[in-house]
Order: C-alpha cells, then structure tokens, then sequence
C-alpha cells in the first residue's frame, strides 16, 4: 500500500512538472516588458558606474 502511494505521489509530480514546461513557452506581454524594464535598469546601472569610475 505505502508503494502504490509513493508510485502515485510521484506520477503526480512528473506530471506537475511536465505541465509547468510546456505552459512557459510563449511569452506574454508582461514578460516582454518586465525583460525590457530590466535592460534599462542594467543600462542605466552601468552608466552611473561609467560615471562615478571618472
């Protein structure tokens, strides 16, 4: 009984898994814009080094 348990516990999480990967393939538009939004901090980051190392 505690092996059929344990067998259907991890069905169920190899399943869990397999649906979390195929569900993040298309990126939406809140992705885009937050991967955007990180560009620019990063730019704006290694400008104000750029300046402060003068």
């Amino acid at each position: 009984m505690k092996t059929l348990k344990m067998v259907l516990i991890g069905c169920v999480l190899f399943s869990l898994l397999g649906f979390t990967t195929v569900g993040c393939e298309k990126e939406g538009p809140a992705e885009k814009a937050g991967k955007r939004v990180d560009e620019a901090v990063d730019s704006a980051k290694k400008t104000f080094k750029e300046m402060t190392d003068k």
